[in-house]
């Protein structure tokens, strides 16, 4: 992926974890989309996702739904929905799925990778991984409430940013390692009473 992207990317994610004032782990992607107006729609209610989709947001009027296959683990929905909140807030190209709504086209790769970037920095942030030292696939799956396998991708990234060891160098990053400072520090306390 080109850098530019990724920056964009993790940058919207680092600001919504900002404008919402998210300061703790696991993010409720709930409360951030009930903040910005989306409504958030399990499949089963509303029989829109078509059989190999995870998600889908959709925009009637003015108003934004997304719909998630509620099928799927409590970690895939979270993540899930924090994708979609990443096309709505990444601005990515619509396309029409009937004459009454529009979702996002499912062909643009780049979209597509860009609104997992979002995601995966919006639910594991990696300023507060490395400010609770988290390295292992399973730590980072526990404290954010994200599949295994989402953990593994990110556990993987977290490596060569602790060999980079370049944390706290944006003042966006800065700004979402301040507002999770109380949470770091209680995190680090109820860590040290186990040891």
């Amino acid at each position: 992926m080109i850098y530019g992207k990724y920056k964009n990317a993790r940058n919207a994610a680092w600001q919504c974890l900002i404008d919402y004032n998210i300061t703790s782990l696991p993010v409720s992607v709930l409360d951030i989309a009930k903040s910005a107006g989306i409504k958030v729609i399990k499949n089963s209610k509303a029989s829109w996702l078509l059989p190999n989709e995870s998600g889908i947001s959709i925009i009637l009027g003015k108003q934004w739904y997304i719909v998630y296959n509620d099928s799927c683990s409590k970690q895939r929905c979270r993540f899930t929905v924090a994708h979609e909140l990443g096309h709505i807030f990444l601005g990515h190209e619509l396309e029409k799925r009937n004459r009454l709504t529009k979702t996002f086209k499912q062909s643009l790769s780049y979209a597509e990778q860009e609104a997992n970037i979002f995601a995966s920095r919006l639910l594991a942030p990696a300023c507060v991984i490395w400010a609770l030292s988290l390295k292992t696939a399973n730590e980072i799956s526990s404290v954010c409430d994200i599949s295994h396998t989402a953990a593994e991708f990110r556990a993987e990234r977290m490596r060569t940013l602790y060999k980079r060891n370049r944390f706290l160098t944006a003042p966006l990053e800065r700004e979402v390692y301040k507002n999770f400072k109380v949470f770091i520090q209680e995190s680090k306390r109820n860590q040290n009473r186990f040891i």
